[in-house]
């Protein structure tokens, strides 16, 4: 997408691709390799108890002895996709006292 041999600057390249310049440059850093011992557990126990959020995830790993903290297994969860499942408010239920406007 981006050549860097031709007669165009790159910056005028990454505006005509309508990208930021900074992600031409950008080169994306492997996964250490106790985050990936540590993303396996996280999703183990996610598994395990699906309903468990961040700082519950932290605790058992703590209880565990790895020291981690909840904003680095945020990132982890986030990066995996993983979200605590819980019971969320039913905010489609009418309520009696509110009034109903016709369309």
């Amino acid at each position: 997408m981006i050549d860097r041999t031709h007669e165009l600057s790159v910056s005028r390249q990454a505006e005509l691709v309508n990208i930021s310049r900074g992600t031409v440059y950008y080169l994306p850093q492997p996964v250490a390799e106790a985050d990936l011992v540590l993303m396996r557990r996280i999703d183990e126990l996610h598994l395990e108890y699906p309903w468990a959020g961040s700082r519950k995830l932290r605790d058992f790993l703590q209880r565990e002895g790895c020291t981690v903290g909840r904003k680095h297994v945020v990132t982890l969860m986030r990066r995996m996709g993983i979200q605590a499942l819980y019971r969320k408010p039913n905010t489609s239920r009418r309520h009696h006292g509110h009034k109903v406007y016709p369309y």
